[in-house]
C-alpha cells in the first residue's frame, strides 16, 4: 500500500497553470487585434475559446482538492469538517457578491471614485482573511480584522448602483468565487456524507451532466415553479466539473493505494473520449458550445478537455518528477485565493496612477506579450508576498 503525500503535486502543477491562465485571458479580454481563439466566443455564438475552457478546469481542480484536503485535516486531528465546509463556502460567496456589485459601481453619485472604492474593499479581505499563524496574539489579529471589517462596512454604506430600481449592494450574479463557492458547498457535502464512496461520488457527476441536458432539452420544465425555491444547483453545470474531479481524486486515491495508478490513464483518456463524442452529438439539440449559456457540449467537451490536460499533469509530475518545470508558477497553484484577489488590487492602482500603455502594447502582438507578462507578474507579486507572510486563508 502506497502512502498519499500532504500534497499531490499534480493537482498543485496544474491550478497553478490554470490560475495563470485564468489571469492572462482576463487581462487579454480588453486588447483588440489579437487572436480570437484565445478569448471568449461571443454569447450567441457556437464554439469554443481558450478563455471558455479556463473556469470548467478550475472548478475540476476544486473538486480534485476536495478529497485530499479532507483526507489532510483528518490526518492532522481536525474533525472540524462541516464548519470547514461552510465557512469557505461562505467566504467564497461573499467576496464574489461584493466583486459582482464592482462591476455596477456608479461613480458619478457615490463619494470616492470606483478605483479607490474597489481597492479599499480588496484592502478589507486581505485584512479579513488574511493568514495571521500560530504566532500572531489574538489582540492583534482581533484588530486587524476588525479594522478590514470596519472598513468594508464603511465601503457598504457608501455603494450606490447604476442598475435600474437599485440603490444599494444588491444581488447581480454570484460572480466566479461565488459560483465556486456555492459548487463548492454542494460537493463537498456530497462528498462528506457519502463517506468517500467512489459510486456515489459517480453517481452524483452523471446526475449533474444529466441534470444540466434535461434543463436545456426542457424535460424539467415542470419543475419551474420550484426554481426560485431551489436554485443552489443552477442549471448542474458548476456541480458537474466539480464532482468530476472529486471522482477523479477519489478513483486516484483507490489505483496509488493498490499500486496501479497507470491504470487512472486509460480511464481518464476513455472517458474524455465518450464526453467528447456525447459534446459533439448534443451540440446539435441544445444551443451548440456555449460558456455563456452553460451548455450540456460545453459542460461535456470541457470535463474531457480537464481530463485530458489532468492526465497529461499526472504523467510529467507524478510519473515523471518533473514538478520544477512549474516552479516559476507555483505560488498561483499553492496559494491561490491570493493570486487571484492581487490583481484586485492593481488595476485600481493603475487606473489612480494615470500612467498609460505605450501604444504597442495596448493591442495585436504588443498587448499580447503585456498581457503574458503580466499574468506572470502577478504570480510573482504573489510568490513575494508569501515570502513576507502575507497570504490569504479562506
Amino acid at each position: 500500500m502506497n502512502k498519499l503525500p500532504d500534497r499531490i503535486r499534480s493537482i498543485d502543477a496544474f491550478r497553478a497553470v490554470t490560475m495563470l491562465l485564468m489571469i492572462f485571458v482576463n487581462d487579454l479580454d480588453g486588447i483588440p487585434n489579437t487572436p480570437q481563439w484565445l478569448k471568449h466566443v461571443a454569447e450567441n455564438a457556437d464554439g469554443l475559446g481558450l478563455a471558455d475552457t479556463i473556469f470548467p478546469a478550475f472548478l475540476f481542480i476544486v473538486g480534485l482538492s476536495i478529497p485530499f484536503a479532507f483526507q489532510n485535516r483528518l490526518k492532522r486531528g481536525n474533525y472540524k469538517l462541516l464548519s470547514r465546509i461552510a465557512t469557505r463556502s461562505f467566504a467564497l460567496i461573499f467576496i464574489g457578491f461584493y466583486h459582482a456589485n464592482m462591476e455596477t459601481y456608479n461613480e458619478l453619485t457615490t463619494a470616492l471614485p470606483k478605483p479607490v472604492w474597489e481597492s479599499l474593499v480588496t484592502f478589507s479581505f486581505f485584512f479579513i482573511f488574511l493568514d495571521y499563524g500560530k504566532d500572531t496574539s489574538h489582540l492583534k489579529r482581533y484588530l486587524l480584522q476588525g479594522f478590514g471589517v470596519a472598513l468594508l462596512i464603511t465601503m457598504s454604506i457608501l455603494y450606490k448602483t447604476t442598475d435600474p430600481g437599485h440603490t444599494w449592494l444588491h444581488f447581480t450574479w454570484w460572480g466566479i468565487l461565488g459560483l465556486i463557492g456555492w459548487s463548492y458547498l454542494v460537493c463537498a457535502l456530497i462528498y462528506y456524507y457519502s463517506g468517500g464512496s467512489l459510486w456515489i461520488q459517480l453517481a452524483a457527476w452523471m446526475f449533474f451532466m444529466f441534470f444540466n441536458i434535461d434543463f436545456h432539452f426542457g424535460f424539467l420544465n415542470f419543475l419551474s415553479g420550484l426554481q426560485q425555491y431551489v436554485w443552489i444547483a443552477g442549471n448542474g453545470a458548476m456541480q458537474a466539473f466539480t464532482m468530476a474531479g472529486v471522482f477523479v481524486s477519489v478513483l486516484y486515491m483507490r489505483l496509488k493505494a493498490n499500486n496501479d495508478l497507470k491504470m487512472l490513464w486509460a480511464a481518464l483518456i476513455l472517458m474524455a473520449i465518450i464526453l467528447f463524442n456525447m459534446g459533439f452529438i448534443v451540440r446539435y439539440f441544445s444551443g451548440g458550445i456555449s460558456k455563456v449559456r452553460d451548455t450540456p457540449s460545453w459542460v461535456l467537451i470541457c470535463t474531457g478537455i480537464s481530463l485530458i490536460v489532468y492526465a497529461i499533469f499526472i504523467f510529467i509530475v507524478d510519473f515523471k518528477h518533473k514538478y520544477k518545470w512549474f516552479k516559476i508558477v507555483e505560488p498561483a497553484g499553492t496559494n491561490t485565493f491570493t493570486c487571484y484577489i492581487v490583481p484586485f488590487l492593481f488595476y485600481p492602482m493603475y487606473e489612480m496612477s494615470n500612467i498609460g500603455y505605450p501604444e504597442y502594447l495596448s493591442q495585436g502582438t504588443g498587448g499580447l506579450i503585456k498581457c503574458i507578462v503580466f499574468a506572470f507578474v502577478m504570480v510573482w507579486l504573489t510568490g513575494l508576498l508569501d515570502k513576507i507572510n502575507i497570504r490569504l486563508k479562506i
